[in-house]
């Protein structure tokens, strides 16, 4: 659990420092931004990778397949919401940095039960 509020705390930061660009007429690339949040999820996801017992495989699994449905409802529901959006690819990013903690949950959730079972 620690981990993925490491992993939330770390998104909440990015997302505050897009934010405060925005006044300014800054507004971060879509492909920038994902790129730089899934590299900060890179390193508790790594040790939770790390610290879990084998097999490790059906959690990786079912952490991306977490991620990818969690980053596509969520994107189809920012690009239906906020159509504007849709255009720059923010509603994909948005389903990401969304999805990112959801996917090191799932990693977290199934390494632990596999570890106590």
């Amino acid at each position: 659990m620690a981990t993925v509020l490491l992993e939330c705390a770390g998104l909440g930061l990015s997302a505050i420092v897009a934010l405060a660009g925005w006044p300014f007429g800054w507004l971060p690339d879509p492909g920038l931004v994902a790129l730089m949040t899934t590299m900060v999820a890179m390193g508790p996801a790594a040790e939770l990778y790390r610290a879990g017992a084998r097999p490790r495989g059906p959690a990786v699994i079912a952490a991306l397949l977490a991620l990818a449905t969690v980053t596509v409802l969520v994107a189809a529901a920012v690009t239906w919401a906020v159509p504007a959006v849709a255009a720059r690819g923010a509603g994909l990013v948005v389903g990401h940095l969304v999805a990112l903690p959801a996917g090191v949950a799932a990693l977290a959730r199934l390494l632990d039960s596999e570890a106590k079972g």
